[in-house]
């Protein structure tokens, strides 16, 4: 670490002696880029901010009522020299901030794929990168190994100086994922998918929380990051599918209902396609995807029996959220051509019915797959009813 770093850091450290300033130290190549970032910024700052501090001291003692052995002047106006260094200093360290934020905001982008592991050691290309699947919960971190087929809760774990791809989504509402050790923080939102490349470069267990206020059982919403060896990384692997255990539909919907303070829980297996089917918000058996809907509308649309094609969870609707959408779900029973009238023809919809009741309503429920042609009447717009 350069010298003018460490001065930086000082009154800091100084500080802040008694609290844990991870950020300042943080143990991936990423978070360690935005510190130098935080850091450079300050400095360049206090460039303008010390000398107008300083200055201010010295004018009030130097000019103060007793000095009368200072300059009275009070026909002064302007100086040239000071007006250029009033305006050019700041303006310079403008310019300076402003190319430093433009290459950081392009280099550091959390979509982007990492390209070096620390400042000496560039990605090994013929490694792949670990992927792992990210879901808030309510309030509960859900994490899913794709390549590995488990899952767990409040435990993440990846290999040191290996690059991690994460995917995040969240089940309800909006929360923050955030290592401070490892990068900066990424919002999780329910139908949503973000994305989050970074690296840890120490081994260590580090803390891991969300950053969003999210209710009740926020303050408990954290859980534990390990960086580990190669062998350490394969010895937490084995131990997950040692606990055995399956996450698939119904143990996820379990899962998802509200919770505080939830203990480190793991899978051997979990559903390869459970991801997915959080993401487009259609774990219920039945219930129509995210993906199958906008591709519906891709298509055209189902007009105003669209309009009642919801299924909110139970517990979610009546428990936290209010009945404002009424007291039974309602959802479109099925899509149908009707007859045309003599002379034309039509595009008939065709969808697999899934006849399984449904978890509350004791209704049978269609699963729609993407349209492949239009409901409506080649060559006739319908009517709008209003």
């Amino acid at each position: 670490m350069s010298r003018l770093k460490i001065l930086a850091l000082l009154p800091l450290a100084v500080a802040l002696s008694g609290c844990n300033y991870v950020v300042l130290a943080p143990a991936g190549d990423i978070a360690a880029q935005q510190r130098d970032l935080v850091i450079i910024s300050t400095v360049l700052m206090l460039l303008i901010v010390v000398p107008v501090m300083a200055l201010t001291v010295l004018f009030a003692w130097r000019y103060r009522q007793s000095n009368i052995a200072a300059r009275y002047e009070p026909e002064w106006d302007h100086s040239t020299k000071l007006e250029l260094v009033i305006w050019s200093a700041p303006l310079l360290i403008i310019v300076c901030l402003g190319a430093l934020t433009w290459m950081g905001t392009h280099l550091l982008d959390p979509y982007r794929n990492i390209g070096r592991i620390n400042a000496q050691r560039a990605v090994d290309q013929a490694r792949a990168p670990l992927e792992v699947d990210v879901v808030a919960l309510d309030w509960k971190w859900l994490f899913i190994y794709p390549d590995y087929g488990i899952a767990t809760v409040n435990d993440l774990a990846a290999p040191v100086d290996r690059p991690i791809n994460f995917h995040i989504t969240a089940s309800s509402v909006m929360n923050s994922f955030y290592i401070p050790a490892l990068a900066g923080q990424i919002y999780a939102m329910p139908g949503m998918e973000t994305s989050l490349h970074a690296v840890i470069n120490h081994a260590g267990t580090y803390k891991g929380f969300s950053a969003n206020y999210s209710g009740a059982g926020f303050s408990g919403m954290h859980f534990a990051f390990h960086g580990l060896d190669d062998k350490g990384f394969d010895d937490w692997i084995a131990q997950a599918k040692s606990a055995g255990g399956s996450l698939g539909r119904a143990e996820y919907l379990e899962l998802e209902k509200p919770s505080q303070n939830e203990p480190v829980r793991r899978w051997g297996t979990v559903d390869a396609d459970l991801y997915r089917l959080i993401l487009n918000m259609c774990v219920e058996t039945g219930k129509m995807c995210q993906s199958e809907m906008m591709a519906i509308d891709a298509k055209g649309g189902l007009g105003h029996e669209g309009l009642n094609n919801t299924l909110p969870l139970a517990y979610d609707k009546y428990a936290r959220r209010g009945t404002a959408l009424g007291p039974e779900p309602v959802f479109v029973a099925g899509t149908c051509t009707p007859d045309a009238p003599q002379g034309q023809t039509t595009a008939a919809v065709k969808a697999p019915v899934d006849t399984t009741p449904l978890v509350g309503a004791g209704l049978k429920r269609p699963t729609f797959t993407p349209l492949k042609s239009s409901s409506f009447f080649l060559g006739q717009r319908p009517k709008s009813d209003s």
